[in-house]
């Protein structure tokens, strides 16, 4: 039988992130069990403590064993939620890892490691200036990652 296709999914703590693996799992692998399509990659960024300070000077070789401390907090914390979420959808047959750095490089550097044939990211609402600020990690994997990438917008609530 031939190998399946692997299928990378980007998480972070936000709630699209969560929003775009509970759709994904709900479409491509929960109807469809236990004969999943895709081999399964769960992929969280963590970023490097000095980019997260982004700061230096006096004072800075200080605060970043804390902050190191707190971004592997987060990634553990993240990757439980996500293998709770695929254990609750009962896709038991998922690679959950944590890439260090920034996250479009490490989402596409996952995509080249398993040769991905998609990579599944979450739609971030941010605002047109954060957005020039950080670059959007969708626009840069859509346009970068050697494979078809799929954004999954979470609805936005109608008042």
């Amino acid at each position: 039988m031939a190998e399946k296709p692997a299928m990378v999914i980007g998480i972070d703590d936000s709630e699209h992130s969560t929003y775009a693996l509970e759709w994904t799992l709900d479409r491509f692998f929960a109807p469809l069990a236990p004969n999943y399509p895709f081999k399964l990659f769960v992929v969280h960024a963590k970023p490097s403590a000095s980019s997260a300070v982004g700061l230096a000077g006096p004072g800075t070789a200080d605060v970043l064993p804390f902050v190191e401390a707190d971004l592997k907090k987060i990634a553990a914390r993240v990757l439980e939620k996500a293998k709770e979420i695929c254990c609750s959808k009962l896709v038991n047959d998922v690679v959950l890892e944590v890439g260090e750095g920034d996250a479009r490089n490490v989402l596409c550097e996952a995509v080249e490691k398993h040769h991905a044939s998609i990579l599944v990211v979450g739609n971030h609402g941010y605002g047109a200036i954060k957005r020039a600020v950080l670059g959007s990690v969708s626009d840069y994997c859509a346009h970068h990652a050697h494979c078809t990438v799929m954004i999954v917008k979470k609805p936005k609530i109608k008042h």
